[in-house]
């Protein structure tokens, strides 16, 4: 003896809906996970870049856009997840590096524009003592 049951295909159908856009959400999460994880580090290498160079010309060290080009392209290096390839231009100022960057993949686009003043920390310690030395009047300037 066989029984037959009624069965009902409604469930079928609501999850054959349904899962595209679950799987649409998740997928929409990780690209976006990957896009922030590429624009962090390639945001933090152009700092990096540019507070070194800020360093090496505080110490009278010369220092070349070229040069500040291949240490991002080397603090970069291939950590990047979507944002496999990029372009960066870095500009030495008189009072301050510039690092800019770029990077595309299909319609995502990414740029960090990162500055580092070039600062003379110790010509301003020099000048804050010099001015007390004046105002104690221990030292004449004159």
């Amino acid at each position: 003896m066989h029984v037959r049951k009624n069965l009902k295909g409604s469930m079928t159908v609501e999850l054959s809906f349904l899962m595209p856009i679950i799987l649409l959400l998740i997928m929409s999460s990780i690209l976006a996970a990957f896009y922030f994880h590429d624009k962090n580090v390639l945001a933090g290498a152009a700092y990096e870049t540019a507070v070194v160079g800020s360093t090496k010309i505080r110490e009278k060290d010369k220092v070349t856009g070229g040069e500040l080009e291949a240490l991002f392209r080397e603090r970069a290096g291939r950590k990047c997840i979507l944002f496999a390839e990029s372009s960066v231009r870095a500009s030495v100022g008189k009072r301050e590096i510039r690092i800019r960057v770029t990077a595309y993949k299909g319609r995502f686009r990414m740029s960090a524009d990162k500055k580092a003043a070039i600062t003379e920390p110790e010509k301003y310690i020099r000048d804050i003592r010099k001015a007390k030395e004046r105002a104690d009047g221990t030292k004449d300037y004159h």
